[in-house]
């Protein structure tokens, strides 16, 4: 593939930041060309809490993934999440001056702008606009409404609202770190993309995103996105649990859980014990594996209670919501010993661990394929489907000197093709958003 086009994944964790750049093989899989990674210090629970050393940790990671890729980095997708992210579900519609006329995009956009009217609480905005279902006049349950008649056009939609401070926050760490704002994704939605197949989101499925910080979920049905929520517990509230228990320090608290941890306390005996270093000169701790389980097991308990309390909010257990395809469980959180079988004996569903590699080329590294990065490859794919409907801004200097019949029968192509011009709701609140950036300045 010649001028194969280059994308970037910039993942502002709480526990760590990701820089991934890559580009799609002739098999359409993804090649990742350097990933650099560094401590997130400047991020509590998905929001900035200090700017400077998240800057820092942004330009570290890029700079380790340029080294890596030998590719300079210029525009980022960027994810966003966070405890003061929420959703809600509303219903709106249009009535249409010709009802002779066939619905068109522009239909559609008139009612998408509608619903990003809608008032707010103080301080808040509209990140996302998602449509369900449509409803032409009394014809209901439509998924794509362009093309036919009807003088009322009405719609469902899952509507994702920010804190506006935490978004331009993020905005203008990435631009001071150097870097252009190709694009901002709701993780959930890009650890979906990346660890979920079209079978499942059509039988049903809740993506369960554990992260340092934060554990997000996406619920799924019909192949339609039907419930997005963030909860502010992630796998550091389990590793502060374990220093407090054990009274060690942070950094031996992270080592316990990773290599002796486990969800489910009853497969540990008594006997087994583990030393702890003391602190200079001083006496070291033993720990029984069984105490250490015991701490974990509680608190993933009450993460996982917290998610299974909003899948049913979902419904999930009527006829309409039931998820055939159950629980997916991805993030660094993921990793933990015997998580999936407390998962389902907690919630009785199906569950599985959801690893990124079905969207990776054979030879990548075996370490990409991590539920912990489960987002980045999210983030990456967004990009490459963006720059491939050329929506990014920027592209390489070879590909700008196109002969102009080219332009021509490229801008018919694009004529023929009205639903893939369309931008997506996303783009709009891109440009939106650097325009409201821009402003700020």
């Amino acid at each position: 593939m010649e001028n194969s086009k280059i994308a970037v994944g910039l993942d502002i964790g709480t526990t760590k930041i990701v820089a991934m750049i890559g580009k799609k093989n002739e098999y359409n899989k993804l090649e990742i060309l350097g990933i650099g990674k560094a401590k997130s210090l400047g991020v509590k629970r998905g929001v900035v809490s200090n700017i400077t050393q998240t800057i820092q940790s942004i330009q570290q990671a890029v700079e380790e993934a340029e080294s890596v890729s030998g590719h300079k980095i210029e525009d980022v997708v960027v994810g966003i999440a966070g405890q003061h992210i929420r959703s809600l579900h509303h219903s709106d519609y249009i009535t249409r001056n010709n009802a002779d006329e066939v619905i068109d995009e522009d239909d559609i956009d008139n009612l998408v702008n509608q619903v990003h009217k809608l008032v707010m609480l103080p301080g808040e905005e509209i990140i996302h606009v998602l449509p369900q279902e449509f409803k032409v006049d009394s014809q209901g349950e439509i998924k794509e409404p362009i093309g036919m008649y009807g003088g009322r056009l009405e719609a469902n939609f899952h509507v994702v609202v920010g804190q506006v401070s935490s978004i331009r926050n993020i905005g203008r760490c990435v631009k001071s770190a150097g870097l252009d704002l190709a694009d901002i994704t709701l993780e959930p939605l890009a650890s979906a993309s990346a660890v979920l197949s079209q079978e499942e989101k059509e039988a049903g499925v809740a993506l369960i995103d554990i992260g340092g910080g934060t554990t997000d979920l996406a619920i799924f049905k019909d192949g339609i996105i039907r419930h997005t929520a963030v909860i502010p517990f992630g796998g550091n509230v389990i590793t502060e649990d374990i220093k407090e228990g054990c009274s060690i320090i942070e950094k031996q608290a992270e080592l316990l859980k990773i290599k002796f941890g486990s969800a489910w306390p009853g497969e540990n005996k008594e006997t087994e014990i583990v030393s702890i270093p003391g602190l200079r000169g001083r006496e070291p701790k033993e720990i029984t594996l069984k105490n250490l389980s015991k701490i974990i097991h509680a608190r993933v308990q009450e993460i996982i209670e917290h998610v299974y309390l909003e899948i049913k909010n979902y419904g999930h257990e009527t006829v309409k919501g039931k998820l055939i395809a159950g629980i997916v469980l991805t993030g660094g959180g993921a990793q933990l010993k015997h998580l999936r079988q407390l998962v389902e004996y907690i919630t009785g569903m199906d569950a599985r661990i959801g690893y990124p590699n079905e969207h990776l080329a054979g030879d990548s590294d075996d370490s990409l394929s991590s539920p912990s990065f489960a987002t980045a490859v999210g983030l990456l794919m967004e990009g490459l489907e963006k720059e491939g409907k050329g929506f990014v801004a920027e592209k390489p200097e070879e590909e700008e000197t196109v002969s102009s019949q080219e332009e021509v029968t490229e801008e018919k192509k694009e004529e023929e093709k009205p639903v893939e011009k369309r931008k997506s709701f996303f783009d709009k609140f891109t440009e939106r958003f650097k325009e409201f950036l821009d402003n700020a300045e």
